[in-house]
C-alpha cells in the first residue's frame, strides 16, 4: 500500500501538529543563520569548502576513507547500487526496503538490477534467510552482488538492527564475495538508541550514507561513505544523475550545524514516540508497536474506525498523519513537542469516541 497522507483540501485548517514525517522538519533560526553565513564555492569542482568540511566530518563519523555531499538519500542508494553492480546482478535487501518500493523503480530502470526481498519480522531479515536466499555460483542464475540493509527499518517500525545482526549478515555476504550497503537514513536514531557509535555501527559496510533532512532537521541533503576508489566511481554517478551542485555549501552548512547541534537531541524525540504509544495503548482496541526509535505505528480498526478514516478525522482537526502498509504511521521529529503528543492523544481519543 502506498505511503497515503490526507489528501488537502482548501476546507481544511492548517497544520498545528505535524506526524507525517521528520521530513518535515524546518531548519530553525541558528541553522538558518549557519545558513547565511556559510563559505562557498562550486562543489562540482570540489572547491566548495563547506562541502569539503562536511564530506571530511561524515568520512570520519562513520569509518571510512571518504564520503560525497548528495541532494538526496535516495540518490545514495541509487549512485551505490549502481557503482556496486552491474545490469543483470541481484541485490538482497528486506522486502519492505526504500530500495524495493520506494524508490520508483529506479534501480531496474537505470541499473537493470532485480532486488529480492526478503521475509522478516519488524522490517529485517535474519542471518538465516540470507543463507538460504544464496545460490550456487553457476551461468543459469544471476550474480549475487549487494546485501543491503535499512538503519533503522522504516516500514518495520522504525526498529532497529543490532551490532550482533548487522556483524553476521556483513560477515555473511563477505564470506561470498558480495558487497555490503547500508541505507542509513535513520542511523543516527539508532545509534542515540543504543549508545553504539555509528563508526561502530557501520563496521562491515562497504558503504552507507546518512541523511540530514529527517530526524536532523536540516532542509537539503544526505553524504554517502565509502572507500575512495568507490566514492571516485559515485561522483562520477553522481554527475550523470544531475546531482553535481554549485554553490552547495549553502546546504551543506546546516548539515554540519544539525551534526554540532541535533544529534543528541534525537532523544528526545524517542521519548516523545514512547509517550504516544503509551497512550495510543491505553485506548481499547487500538495495537500499537512499541517503537524503539521515533517511528509509532498504530492501528486502530479495533476501535470502530479504520486507518484512513482516522487519518481524515485527524487531518480536520490540524493533526498530520499517514497510512503505510496498511497501518498508521507517526513520526517523532524536531518540530513536535510533549504537549503535542497529549494534544493529539485527546483527539484520537476524542475520533474513537465519535466513531
Amino acid at each position: 500500500m502506498p505511503y497515503t497522507p490526507a489528501s488537502p483540501t482548501q476546507s481544511q485548517p492548517p497544520v498545528r501538529i505535524n506526524l507525517l514525517s521528520d521530513t518535515q522538519t524546518r531548519p530553525t533560526p541558528a541553522m538558518r543563520a549557519a545558513i547565511a553565513s556559510a563559505e562557498v564555492g562550486d562543489e562540482q569542482i570540489g572547491d566548495d569548502p563547506s562541502v569539503n568540511a562536511l564530506c571530511a566530518r561524515v568520512a570520519d563519523l562513520l569509518g571510512k576513507e571518504a564520503a560525497v555531499f548528495m541532494p538526496s538519500g535516495t540518490m545514495c542508494n541509487v549512485a551505490a547500487l549502481l557503482v556496486h553492480c552491474r545490469p543483470g546482478d541481484e541485490i538482497i535487501a528486506h522486502k519492505t526496503a526504500h530500495i524495493l518500493s520506494r524508490e520508483g523503480g529506479t534501480h531496474a530502470a537505470l541499473g537493470g538490477f532485480q532486488i529480492t526481498g526478503l521475509d522478516g519480522a519488524d522490517g529485517q531479515f535474519t542471518p538465516d534467510a540470507l543463507r538460504a536466499a544464496l545460490h550456487p555460483h553457476t551461468r543459469y542464475e544471476m550474480p549475487q552482488t549487494v546485501v543491503s540493509v535499512e538503519q533503522t527499518a522504516n516500514i518495520g517500525g522504525g526498529t532497529i538492527w543490532t551490532k550482533q545482526h548487522l556483524d553476521e549478515v556483513a560477515d555473511i555476504a563477505h564470506a561470498r564475495g558480495m558487497a555490503t550497503h547500508m541505507d542509513g537514513a535513520r542511523l543516527l536514531n539508532a545509534c542515540v538508541a543504543t549508545g553504539i557509535s555509528a563508526q561502530d555501527m557501520a563496521a562491515g559496510w562497504d558503504s552507507v550514507w546518512i541523511d540530514f533532512t529527517k530526524g536532523l532537521g536540516a532542509p537539503l541533503g544526505a553524504a554517502l561513505a565509502g572507500p575512495r576508489a568507490f566514492i571516485d566511481k559515485v561522483w562520477h554517478w553522481k554527475q550523470r544523475l544531475g546531482g553535481a551542485m554549485r554553490q552547495a555549501g549553502m546546504s551543506a552548512a546546516g548539515c554540519l550545524y544539525s551534526l554540532d547541534h541535533h544529534v543528541d537531541r534525537l532523544a528526545d524525540d524517542h521519548a516523545h514516540a514512547r509517550a504516544l504509544a503509551s497512550g495510543l495503548a491505553q485506548i481499547n482496541g487500538v495495537v500499537v508497536q512499541q517503537p524503539e526509535t521515533n517511528l509509532v505505528f498504530f492501528d486502530p480498526a479495533g476501535a470502530g474506525i479504520s486507518g484512513a478514516d482516522m487519518v481524515k478525522a485527524l487531518r480536520a482537526k490540524g493533526v498530520l498523519l499517514a497510512t503505510m502498509d496498511g497501518r498508521i504511521r507517526a513520526c517523532t521529529h524536531l518540530d513536535v513537542t510533549a504537549e503535542m503528543i497529549e494534544q493529539t492523544l485527546e483527539l484520537i481519543r476524542d475520533v474513537v469516541r465519535r466513531a
